[in-house]
């Protein structure tokens, strides 16, 4: 049976992967990589070495010019310039919030004719002790989520695996964080014997990463491998708002953390406030999360509720939570909502949500309440949309 992203009539995936004119070899797989080579002439023998080659000056060095890579005849670093580039998408804006929360605006080049070109964000939310860095995996996004900024924005496309990818090249670079480089002094990093300045991702920024599950499937091959960006899939989330069909699969096919935007406990207000209920209702949802695979005390679900004062916010409401979760190792992340321009809602009072939280911790679940990051900035969860559609916008008026 085919994907369901492959049959979402909404979304509409990236074209080839090899589009005429120099291209990037940054973000591509190690088949992608062996591919390219291939194409110009480097002979098969020599393919698994070149390959590592670049991995290595790609992925963990952060290598900008193939004149870098010094391992590398000059020879081979011409034919490689030749034909291709070690571009980045363009960081066309950087916002850093008073908290040291970072938002960048990723304009990504066109993908193939029909493509414009678009716009994602990118958030980066810095710690003591690690840094997380939330990655969007569509362009705008087709849940509709009533609560969520994001969901205002309507979905433009898939991003393909190399997209995916290229926005924790980004991340490293803006921040320092590769080998060798001097990280910025306009804000707060985490620092410590062995901590990288990005040590957690997850895929909460824009889109639903399960309409999008083979380009996702694929990025995190190349951000897990110990060669290169080396994460740990346990510090890797996939946040999904209840593809169910694509949950089991997600943990045969990547092995990641996962996470589960709930928000409700009944389906007559999920439906509202995650109208993708509709088709998967919570029953179906939380048995797909009871079959993930790997799951246990240490690799527990996490589930995201955000507190919207009185709409999911009750004691009863609180106790329900815990019913539903029965037998499901699982953390409940309680999160303050973020205000977004234009929304009908308000967060729950302060009491509320510790008075739900306490409901909940008392059951047995670790249910910390998330500090709002980069709110000032529009940083925060539900708060993510890009430029595009305003660009598109102008582009019609000048048009005209």
């Amino acid at each position: 049976m085919a994907s369901l992203h492959q049959m979402e009539p909404a979304s509409r995936d990236a074209g080839p992967v090899f589009a005429a004119g120099p291209m990037t070899l940054v973000g591509l797989t190690r088949d992608e990589l062996a591919e390219a080579l291939r194409a110009i002439g480097i002979a098969e023998r020599e393919l698994r070495m070149r390959v590592a080659q670049l991995w290595h000056w790609i992925y963990f060095r952060g290598a900008t010019e193939f004149d870098q890579m010094l391992n590398v005849s000059k020879s081979q670093r011409l034919l490689l310039s030749d034909h291709f580039t070690l571009a980045r998408p363009e960081v066309t804006s950087e916002q850093i919030s008073t908290d040291g929360t970072r938002k960048w605006l990723i304009r990504m080049p066109p993908v193939d004719a029909r493509d414009k070109g678009a716009e994602i964000e990118c958030v980066y939310i810095p710690e003591s002790d690690r840094g997380t860095l939330c990655v969007s995996s569509q362009v705008g996004c087709t849940l509709t989520c009533t609560f969520c900024h994001t969901g205002t924005q309507k979905l433009v496309r898939n991003l393909t695996s190399r997209e995916i990818v290229q926005q924790l090249v980004v991340a490293r670079h803006q921040i320092g964080d590769f080998p060798g480089q001097t990280p910025p002094d306009n804000g707060f990093l985490p620092s410590g014997e062995g901590v990288r300045a990005v040590s957690n991702i997850v895929f909460m920024g824009m889109g639903e990463p399960l309409f999008n599950f083979d380009n996702v499937g694929a990025a995190i091959d190349v951000l897990s491998d110990g060669d290169g960006l080396s994460l740990s899939k346990r510090r890797i989330t996939v946040s999904t708002s209840g593809v169910v069909p694509e949950i089991p699969p997600l943990g045969e096919r990547a092995g990641t953390m996962l996470a589960i935007s709930l928000h409700a406990v009944r389906d007559d207000l999920r439906d509202t406030l995650v109208p993708l209920n509709k088709k998967y209702p919570i029953r179906d949802l939380l048995d797909a999360c009871r079959a993930y695979p790997g799951l246990s005390n240490a690799r527990r679900i996490t589930f995201e509720y955000v507190m919207l004062k009185g709409v999911n916010d009750s004691p009863a409401e609180a106790r329900e939570l815990v019913r539903l979760l029965k037998g499901i190792p699982a953390k409940i992340n309680l999160i303050p909502f973020n205000p977004w321009p234009g929304t009908k809602y308000e967060c729950s009072d302060w009491d509320t949500i510790e008075k739900f939280s306490d409901i909940v911790f008392n059951a047995g679940y670790a249910s910390p309440v998330r500090t709002p990051r980069g709110r000032d900035i529009l940083a925060a969860c539900g708060q993510l949309k890009s430029e595009t559609e305003k660009v598109r916008a102008r582009a019609r008026m000048m048009g005209e």
